[in-house]
């Protein structure tokens, strides 16, 4: 786990995450539909995704694009990781980053959707035990 981020750097990287998470999402839904297509045309999913000298145009399509897309999938997921971000459910788009709140170690809580942080749970727990935060003191305008 990296160095604990702040509310409020945790919070200034939704926008990112959620450009990054966006794409994972479609990445992983069109994986869906190829390995679905892949499985309907040679009757099961392929143990691998090797191209064999008998396999239709169609299928060796089908394996290239599995392929790319998978490797595509890997990629978004480690960028999480590199913002600092742990990847806990790849298909909600659910993810913990490590932060302080109150002195203590917790980990911010966020889920593809979400427009800011505004959860977190203790470093022992998971996503059924995550909690609002405490409201933050809002900004006031004057005129």
């Amino acid at each position: 786990m990296g160095p604990p981020f702040s509310l409020d750097e945790a919070d200034a990287l939704v926008p990112r995450l959620h450009r990054i998470v966006s794409r994972q999402l479609l990445a992983q839904r069109e994986l869906e539909e190829v390995l679905e297509k892949l499985h309907t045309l040679l009757g099961q999913l392929p143990r691998e995704l090797a191209i064999l000298g008998d396999e239709s145009d169609e299928v060796r399509a089908l394996k290239e694009a599995a392929g790319r897309l998978m490797d595509e999938v890997d990629a978004g997921w480690c960028q999480v990781q590199e913002l600092g971000g742990q990847v806990k459910d790849p298909r909600v788009g659910l993810v913990d980053m490590p932060g302080l709140l109150e002195g203590r170690p917790v980990l911010f809580c966020w889920r593809f959707g979400e427009e800011h942080i505004a959860h977190y749970h203790e470093l022992d727990e998971g996503f059924s035990a995550r909690k609002p935060l405490p409201s933050r003191p809002r900004h006031r305008l004057f005129n």
